[in-house]
């Protein structure tokens, strides 16, 4: 197995094309050609992570966060990153970073935090704008049902709980062969022809691959060309965006929540804004740095928002509207080890996938 194959699992759960613009996604060093001859999961890379990849037998590193982050100008092993690389090219071990990528699909970061709390009903905190297109395609009636079928399974026509959906109606095309034209309807050089032909529209999601999906398209073989449109749309995608929203099973006090998140999280303290005396039902929550997403929590009346990162300033937006609890960043994505861990093992179940065995987590507290 090469390590292609790993990334081509990873990207097909969270598309590149999801990561923010300041990210730096991908395979950081090795070579997707490479055999892979293991896999170790980390939260972040480290040099320790790579003696232990090292030492484990496995070649690839797959990472939440990009040891590389921003440009590299020198290679002098004068900070953690540049030594991190330099081990790594030296022991040919290959990085792969999923990042905000991972933390923009539904069943990413922030789900799995959502799943450690048991939280229910589920939902995107920040849905995305921008992520969908109309895809629209015309084919002779009797082919309609399989033009579907391929768009379908290229991963069109979603909305929310349901799958294979699209809008369809008749009409008459009409097209003229050229010499050099080789028509599945008509002749070269002939005349034009008239078909009743069935327009097909569906949602398109962003990471689908045109030119895939209009290759599976001619092959179905009822035109030489595929008549197609693709238009973007500003519609917010149910399936991507930031953080989660969702439900306890039962409603609690705010003191007796506290202690629950800090129970699954194994925390060691929780920074939060003043209790406001009400029972905790909705809770909405984002792996890493979220105060961006407080005065969405707001908007969706959460009871309470659980994230990392928040300012001195930023918790006097909670404003007795909601309670804001800072749980560290670290803590809060530490459960993503097992989300990649359980992606892979469920592609690659006799393949060596591994969970690391080090604490990255640069925070420590004096008790």
């Amino acid at each position: 197995m090469q390590i292609k194959d790993i990334v081509h699992v990873l990207e097909s759960f969270a598309a590149p094309v999801y990561q923010e613009s300041y990210d730096n996604c991908g395979l950081l060093t090795g070579s997707p050609e490479w055999e892979c001859t293991g896999v170790l999961c980390t939260l972040d890379t480290l040099e320790a992570t790579v003696e232990e990849a090292k030492h484990k037998g496995c070649n690839l590193v797959v990472s939440h966060h990009p040891v590389i982050f921003s440009g590299l100008k020198k290679l002098n092993g004068n900070n953690y990153v540049e030594r991190t690389v330099i081990a790594a090219l030296k022991n040919d071990i290959a990085i792969y970073a999923i990042h905000t990528n991972l933390d923009n699909v539904v069943k990413g970061v922030s789900k799995k935090m959502a799943d450690v709390l048991g939280l229910e009903n589920t939902k995107v905190l920040s849905e995305k704008y921008g992520a969908l297109r109309q895809f629209s395609t015309y084919a002779p009636v009797k082919f309609a049902e399989e033009v579907k079928k391929v768009l379908f399974q290229n991963g069109a026509g979603n909305i929310g709980n349901y799958s294979e959906c699209s809008f369809s109606h008749d009409g008459t095309g009409s097209f003229k062969p050229n010499e050099q034209a080789d028509p599945r309807i008509g002749e070269a050089g002939g005349k034009r022809e008239a078909v009743h032909e069935t327009k097909i529209e569906c949602l398109l999601p962003e990471h689908v691959n045109i030119q895939k999906l209009l290759e599976d398209l001619k092959n179905i073989g009822y035109y030489e060309e595929v008549a197609h449109n693709i238009t973007p749309l500003l519609n917010r995608s149910q399936d991507t965006g930031a953080g989660m929203v969702g439900e306890l099973r039962q409603e609690m006090s705010e003191e007796d929540f506290l202690a629950y998140v800090k129970q699954k999280f194994n925390l060691q303290v929780i920074r939060h804004t003043k209790l406001r005396g009400r029972p905790v039902k909705t809770v909405a929550l984002c792996g890493g740095s979220g105060a961006f997403l407080i005065s969405q929590a707001k908007k969706l009346q959460a009871d309470f928002y659980i994230t990392a990162d928040v300012k001195y300033h930023e918790f006097f937006d909670a404003d007795n509207k909601i309670v804001i609890a800072d749980i560290g960043h670290y803590e809060s994505e530490q459960y993503t080890i097992e989300l990649l861990f359980d992606i892979l093992r469920s592609n690659f179940s006799t393949f060596a996938v591994l969970k690391t065995e080090i604490s990255t987590n640069s925070i420590h507290y004096y008790s």
